[in-house]
């Protein structure tokens, strides 16, 4: 492999490495017990393999997703774009970056749990700094976030090998924390878990500036950039699989009394933030729990500060009679407001959020993919997704309001999966309609 590749594909990890995303794991594994393999391996498909399929994919179009977009139809490109930046942004990215710093480095050192106001304080604090830096665009966030992302690694890789060293002596997996019933939910259990780390969408937002990125490095499409693409994937891939899988195991072998789980169910804490922060504890002492507690802190602080100026921008380019840093303050300040609902809660609300707009992202990359090696019609383009959208916005109302019950019937709906056969019915409708019309091929 050149050097060059290596350097994409770190830098590939770095954007998908989110602090955010490592509370994830550790509860998986809590939750699936016995079936931990099949529902890692589901997380790591959403997780892993589906962001940077995404940007592989990507590749393909000049202007990435946002010109596919606006080929199936302009109105729906600047729709699905500014859910997608919400999404990444203020409604839950934003504020899971301050709830989870305030879960990891307040909330260990306080003896009577978490208080309103000691999450009011420490957001406060949090994202100020975050709209200072913001308002005032710099390299220091790009030079911290650059001695940030090593640090934490490196923290990630002495907790894993120490804390797996430390339970290696365990004569079982807890049973008592085995939720899923068997390997099947346990896997598709997993499957939907990889949604809450927001890459693969977040892979369709930024998909241009990761490609142009690569493009500096001296690739072009006619130097291979597809297939640079693959191989750098294929880097990030590996390290970011490796994190999941010993965060993942040593959720599942973690063992937490009773005491301590009624002590998460009673102040609602988040249980992979509580079991990182422990066994953080438990391997280095005091001192681990304060320097993971920092670092995430720091990470989160970097991440939630280039969110807002990525949302902020986005939002300015499509509509710029309001300055730049009017967007700024309003998506810090909301975001603010919906940290303090705490952890648990911010992801809780975004799951059906992203039980929407996870099928139709999987839909756009792989209908993309099949055009690599198929001419696609525009039609299946469109009529894919018109499908897609249409039954997983009635399968969430379904779920949240118990109706439309008819959809219980529907091939693979156990799964959270029955978007799948409507996407393949939209694409070969639109493919046969579409066949005396022009095609999408990527050469």
């Amino acid at each position: 492999m050149k050097k060059n590749t290596w350097v994409v594909g770190f830098m590939l990890f770095a954007i998908f490495f989110g602090a955010g995303n490592l509370i994830f794991p550790p509860n998986l594994g809590f939750m699936s017990g016995h079936y931990f393999w099949p529902a890692i391996l589901g997380f790591i498909l959403t997780g892993v393999g589906l962001p940077l399929l995404g940007i592989i994919v990507g590749s393909l179009d000049e202007q990435g997703y946002k010109g596919v977009l606006n080929n199936i139809n302009p109105v729906f490109c600047l729709l699905f774009l500014s859910a997608v930046y919400l999404t990444i942004g203020p409604l839950f990215a934003i504020p899971r970056t301050g709830a989870t710093s305030y879960e990891m480095a307040v909330v260990p050192f306080l003896g009577q749990g978490p208080t309103t106001l000691s999450l009011f304080v420490f957001t406060l604090i949090f994202f100020g700094i975050t709209l200072w830096l913001s308002i005032n665009p710099s390299k220091m966030v790009d030079r911290v976030g650059a001695i940030l992302t090593p640090a934490l690694l490196i923290s990630i890789l002495a907790l894993v090998v120490v804390g797996i060293y430390s339970l290696l002596d365990t004569s079982a997996v807890r049973a008592h924390s085995e939720i899923y019933q068997n390997a099947n939910a346990s896997f598709f259990n997993g499957f939907t878990n990889g949604y809450q780390t927001m890459d693969a969408i977040a892979a369709i937002a930024f998909s241009v500036i990761v490609i142009n990125a690569i493009k500096e490095k001296g690739i072009t499409k006619e130097t291979g950039l597809f297939k640079q693409t693959v191989l750098a994937g294929m880097i990030a891939a590996v390290a970011l699989g490796f994190i999941y899988i010993t965060l993942g195991w040593i959720g599942s072998h973690y063992h937490l009394s009773t005491e301590q789980l009624a002590h998460i169910k009673k102040n609602n804490l988040d249980l992979g933030t509580y079991i990182l922060t422990h066994i953080s504890e438990d391997t280095f002492g005091m001192f681990g729990k304060l320097l993971i507690g920092i670092i995430v802190s720091l990470a989160c602080l970097t991440t939630s500060t280039g969110l807002v100026v990525a949302v902020s921008e986005f939002f300015h380019e499509v509509y710029s009679k309001i300055p730049y840093k009017i967007y700024a303050i309003i998506f810090t300040i909301f975001s603010f407001i919906l940290a303090n609902q705490g952890l648990k809660t911010v992801i809780d609300k975004s799951v059906p959020v992203l039980m929407i707009l996870y099928p139709i992202a999987m839909t756009l990359v792989l209908v993309m993919l099949v055009a690599k090696f198929i001419p696609t019609p525009t039609l299946s383009f469109q009529l894919a997704i018109i499908f897609v959208t249409i039954i997983s916005v009635l399968s969430v109302i379904g779920n949240l309001f118990k109706t439309f019950t008819f959809l219980n019937v529907l091939p693979l709906k156990a799964q959270s999966m029955e978007w799948l056969l409507f996407a393949v019915i939209g694409y070969l409708i639109g493919y046969i309609i579409g066949l005396k019309h022009p095609k999408v091929e990527y050469k």
